[in-house]
């Protein structure tokens, strides 16, 4: 047991261990994604706008969907709130839909150099994480400007930290996988869609039956949305309860992950 914790803490610390070398690759991803492309590093920007625009147009302006407690704002409120969502899910979003080919995608890593692979996990959030600090900044703003600033707002690290060990888990589990099981990125595309509308990014859960409340309550995404517009709209501090329990559950899930992909890390060669 001791071994198996040391070996644990040793995979969740490979981004110090390695610090160079994670910020390097970060950095090559980040710039990568965006090379060759007319305005660059701006997509960054203008992606989460425009998306936001699309489903408030489609939700707000077709749907006339107004957001509880918030009828008097119109659109703006609904906006934001569906934004602040939007920003959540699409860090989730993101590291889960690449986790199935992160290994396949590195085949030189595997095969030919000595390079810590458990570190891709860590690098493929650390550039989701680079998305979601530009989205959340939009988002600061945004509220700002449009309603009023609560020091809880400040919290929202805290009200993340949760999902990166969860994150950091599945990738782990889901990069495994994938490796002996191509077909597995096109199922993670479809449960990812799915996954968007069973989590609260457009709608609140006060507005759901308790049964369905339960039920969505389940979602890992579930908690980190509501607690984030409690701390930047509402002015309130997230709910330690179900804080600690996502936090414990991501930590289990990192460590299934850790334990998995230590296991199964000496085929990926023969594989690919």
């Amino acid at each position: 047991m001791r071994n198996i914790m040391r070996q644990y803490f040793s995979l969740l610390a490979s981004p110090i261990k390695y610090k160079t070398l994670f910020l390097q690759f970060v950095k090559r991803d980040i710039s990568g994604r965006y090379k060759g492309s007319l305005i660059g590093i701006a997509w960054a920007f203008i992606t989460p706008l425009l998306t936001l625009g699309v489903y408030t147009f489609v939700f707000a302006g077709i749907f006339k969907m107004r957001w509880p407690g918030e009828l008097a704002s119109g659109n703006g409120a609904y906006a934001l709130r569906l934004f602040a969502g939007l920003v959540v899910f699409n860090l989730f979003s993101e590291v889960v839909s690449r986790a199935s080919s992160l290994i396949v995608e590195q085949p030189n890593l595997v095969k030919k150099v000595v390079f810590p692979l458990e570190l891709l996990g860590h690098i493929s959030i650390g550039v989701s994480l680079f998305h979601f600090l530009v989205g959340s900044g939009m988002l600061f703003v945004c509220t700002i400007f449009f309603e009023s600033f609560h020091y809880s707002a400040l919290l929202f690290p805290l009200v993340i930290l949760p999902l990166i060990p969860l994150l950091l888990g599945l990738t782990w589990i889901l990069s495994a996988i994938g490796v002996y099981f191509r077909d597995l990125g096109q199922a993670l595309v479809l449960l990812v869609n799915l996954l968007l509308f069973l989590s609260p990014v457009f709608y609140s859960t006060s507005t759901l039956s308790p049964e369905l409340q339960f039920w969505i309550g389940l979602n890992p995404l579930t908690q980190p949305i509501e607690n984030m517009r409690n701390v930047l709209f509402a002015g309130l501090m997230p709910d330690l309860m179900s804080w600690f329990g996502s936090l414990f559950l991501g930590l289990a899930v990192a460590m299934a992950g850790a334990w998995m992909f230590t296991k199964t890390r000496d085929g990926f060669a023969d594989v690919l």
